[in-house]
């Protein structure tokens, strides 16, 4: 739910109209420091109103040429000044009590939203956001999308096998982290029938060789422009401990993009599907 109040806006000509029969004006400008939470606007119809977006925001393909505040762990504050929003649309956790008092100070109202690494967080989270915009109706039409593709997500893995999948978070060699317990990609592995391989730790740690061997995971995945950083498979194989891996010496090696396998929003269904598919090729 909200951890800021929605606030009414005063009217004008030319409006948006919910259910309710609340306005929200035409005119009002928003900036999005989420991926998941710009989609969601986007969705809500609202994507002509989003004047500036961090860099996670890819998608839909029409807000990469939005301009781009920082990324949500660090945010240019004057480049949101200088567009002017009327609101500014957030994850409560990735906003400082700093950042949240400059908006104030700046007359900006700021909604923050929590969110949960489930379906029903994601629900709620699309609910959260087309309520505080004033746009009830246009939140029902998309979660009973998103009902219906998480559905036939759910339905898809049924009776799948259920392969020990390790995620690998890689910006070239240098940087390279193990998903453990509890991260959105930890979630939506459970969620595609499959398991986690680590299940020692929580959050990222630093991928080692002895933690790959010990895992012994039957898939290895990755962001597609992780394992792009790596060079390609080829890259990957190299990294030590690798090829002593089921995966390794199977090449069972499968990637994703990365606003769609962790979001946690409106494609998540879609996110389930996918994942699933690809585990189940591999290991097939």
């Amino acid at each position: 739910m909200l951890a800021v109040a929605v606030v009414m806006f005063s009217a004008c000509r030319n409006t948006t109209e919910n259910n309710t029969g609340n306005q929200l004006p035409d005119s009002v400008k928003i900036v999005s420091l989420n991926g998941t939470v710009s989609e969601i606007v986007a969705g809500l119809g609202l994507e002509k109103n989003i004047v500036g977006t961090d860099i996670t925001s890819s998608y839909p393909e029409s807000l990469k040429s939005k301009p781009k505040v920082g990324h949500n762990s660090k945010i240019n504050v004057e480049g949101i000044l200088s567009l002017q929003p009327n609101i500014v649309v957030a994850i409560d956790k990735e906003v400082s009590p700093q950042l949240a008092a400059q908006f104030k100070t700046a007359g900006i109202k700021l909604l923050l939203f929590k969110q949960e690494f489930s379906v029903d967080g994601a629900k709620n989270l699309i609910r959260s956001v087309g309520d505080s915009l004033l746009q009830q109706a246009k939140a029902d039409s998309l979660i009973k999308v998103f009902d219906a593709e998480v559905a036939f997500a759910q339905k898809q893995i049924t009776g799948a096998k259920k392969a020990k999948v390790l995620f690998i978070y890689a910006r070239g060699t240098g940087t390279m982290m193990v998903g453990g317990l509890g991260t959105q990609v930890d979630k939506v592995i459970e969620l595609a029938g499959a398991q986690n391989a680590v299940t020692g730790f929580s959050e990222y740690k630093p991928l080692t060789s002895e933690a790959l061997v010990k895992a012994n995971p039957d898939v290895i995945l990755l962001f597609e422009d992780g394992l792009q950083s790596l060079g390609g498979t080829q890259g990957l194989e190299t990294v030590q401990g690798i090829s002593q891996t089921n995966a390794g010496k199977n090449k069972k090696f499968i990637t994703m993009d990365g606003a769609l396998l962790t979001g946690f929003g409106l494609r998540l269904g879609k996110a389930i599907t996918e994942l699933s598919d690809k585990i189940n090729e591999a290991v097939k």
